[in-house]
């Protein structure tokens, strides 16, 4: 896990690169939480899509439900940055719009992007 702190109008956000899944279901999130954290003193994480499995992306699974639920009730904001543009589901891309009109969690196709949006907010 590459990680690595950028500060913007004074506020830290934690940027995750990673070749492997980091996270996997709801114990893997809080301990990807937690190690962040601790790491970097941050409430805002940025994480490129391939840390995350395509079950993820499936949301019958509930999967995604169970892991943004943890970054709210730890008050964390996230993004995840990839292309999002294979998705043909119309409730994945109804949640990611959602999502993207909120003020907690992102889906946006570059690092620059997640960095504005979690410094906006």
């Amino acid at each position: 896990m590459k990680l690595k702190t950028i500060e913007v109008k004074g506020l830290k956000i934690a940027v995750v690169n990673s070749e492997e899944k980091l996270i996997t279901d709801v114990s893997s999130a809080l301990d990807f939480i937690m190690s962040v954290q601790y790491e970097t003193q941050s409430n805002r994480i940025a994480l490129h899509k391939k840390a995350l499995p395509e079950d993820f992306f499936i949301l019958r699974t509930g999967l995604a439900g169970e892991v943004l639920q943890k970054f709210i009730n730890y008050r964390i904001k996230f993004a995840v940055i990839g292309d999002f543009s294979s998705y043909t589901s119309k409730p994945l891309k109804d949640f990611m719009y959602e999502s993207n009109h909120g003020k907690d969690f992102f889906f946006v196709p570059s690092e620059e992007e997640a960095i504005r949006k979690l410094s906006s907010q």
